[in-house]
């Protein structure tokens, strides 16, 4: 299975931390959000990526060489970060991904178990959720009774919301084909580049494609948006060595 790992934003709420860096590259400890998901795809046996990049790409590249090991990384680059949002970056990731894949957004802290909670979904596509009281920010979900997404986006109603879309999903082959046919009307023939992909599974629900959600709230995992993200990712996870080795730059 491969891993689509969008990392072409421009962080902008995070500025002046992400002047001269990468969001993904800032630090949480003593090492990177970057490095802390790359642990933990690595060691749910997920080791072929797909990375997209637009800001601050050669810094991201130069990351991934100083990781070393057994990542094989396809490289595509969204030129137009700075006019554009996810779904275009995803959009652009069509041919690279083959078949079944793992999203992820590079932006985010996720636990092991969460990965293979994922992983073992026999029911795809599915995307991780966490149950809990939601503002207007988050990607909130809103269930069916049978445990399948009825509707998602940040202008859900916070009142009937399960919970947040943590972003992170698992996509069959056939799933796969649905999603890039979505971003390909949504993107390229109506031009609503500067969409969020969430608004794409919105659209092969209302095609009849069922989501499951799984549930990760055990799993804490945290999105990092804004200084105050990064400041209380730092307490809570600051501490948390890395999952191996592959974290520590192997660069003199």
């Amino acid at each position: 299975m491969q891993v689509v790992l969008l990392a072409a934003g421009m962080a902008t709420r995070l500025r002046p931390l992400t002047d001269a860096c990468p969001k993904c590259l800032l630090s949480v400890g003593a090492h990177s959000i970057l490095d802390r998901a790359l642990d933990v795809l690595e060691a749910a046996g997920l080791k072929e990526l797909v990375i997209v990049t637009g800001y601050r790409a050669e810094m991201i590249r130069a990351r991934i060489a100083d990781r070393g090991g057994d990542l094989r990384v396809s490289w595509v680059h969204n030129s137009r970060y700075a006019q554009t949002n996810n779904a275009f970056s995803l959009l652009l990731a069509e041919e690279a991904v083959r078949g079944d894949f793992l999203l992820v957004d590079s932006d985010i802290l996720f636990p092991l178990p969460l990965v293979q909670m994922l992983l073992g979904c026999p029911q795809l596509p599915c995307l991780a959720l966490d149950r809990h009281p939601c503002g207007p920010e988050e990607i909130k979900v809103i269930l069916d009774r049978d445990g399948f997404v009825a509707d998602l986006g940040k202008t859900v109603d916070p009142a009937r919301a399960a919970g947040e879309s943590v972003g992170v999903e698992v996509f069959s082959a056939s799933a796969r084909d649905e999603l890039f046919r979505a971003l390909r009307h949504r993107v390229r023939d109506e031009g609503r580049e500067e969409e969020f992909y969430e608004a794409a599974f919105k659209e092969m629900i209302d095609r009849g494609t069922r989501f499951r959600a799984v549930d990760t709230t055990a799993c804490p995992a945290m999105e990092i948006d804004s200084v105050d993200d990064l400041d209380r990712a730092r307490r809570r996870f600051g501490a948390l060595p890395p999952l191996n080795s592959a974290s520590a730059p192997r660069r003199s």
